[in-house]
């Protein structure tokens, strides 16, 4: 974990190991818990030390399973553009989540799966749409521009 693929390695110098930590949990906004057990944090708290740890390691692929699960809005927010920073720098970057807004907004490219199979790939205009969600998800889906950016907006659709 974190910067232990580093350590056998003769041109690491412990100062970078310190330096990629540091930067790791500063992204991640996980430096104030440097000095608490991982058993005392919250769900939300380990999965951004998880993702420092995996940030520590500077690897050029990032394979991330529901990296949003169980933070708040900001933490939420943070975690995918520290994705789309990543990626923007060259590194390859796959991430699975189930909230669609958040794949709209963030995603290049959207894979939307049912029942193991990939149903639609591409661009997240073209796979999100209200047809293909609703009939894969078996839930009316509406998807809307936003008012002010036009960014798509994935919400499922309630009767009052």
């Amino acid at each position: 974990m974190g910067r232990a693929p580093h350590a056998a390695s003769p041109t690491t110098a412990p100062a970078d190991d310190d330096r990629a930590v540091a930067e790791a949990m500063a992204a991640t906004e996980v430096t104030v818990f440097a000095t608490r057990p991982f058993s005392a944090l919250s769900g939300g708290e380990r999965a951004r030390v998880a993702l420092a740890r995996v940030l520590a390691q500077h690897p050029p692929l990032l394979l991330l399973d529901e990296p949003t699960a169980a933070l708040d809005l900001r933490h939420q927010e943070l975690v995918l553009r520290l994705c789309r920073s990543r990626a923007h720098a060259g590194d390859a970057v796959v991430v699975v989540v189930h909230d669609l807004g958040l794949a709209a907004a963030y995603a290049h490219r959207v894979a939307l799966l049912c029942a193991g199979r990939v149903s639609a790939d591409g661009p997240p205009s073209e796979v999100l749409s209200e047809r293909l969600l609703t009939e894969v998800y078996d839930q009316p889906v509406e998807v809307l521009p936003h008012p002010r950016t036009g960014a798509r907006l994935v919400h499922p659709r309630r009767e009052p």
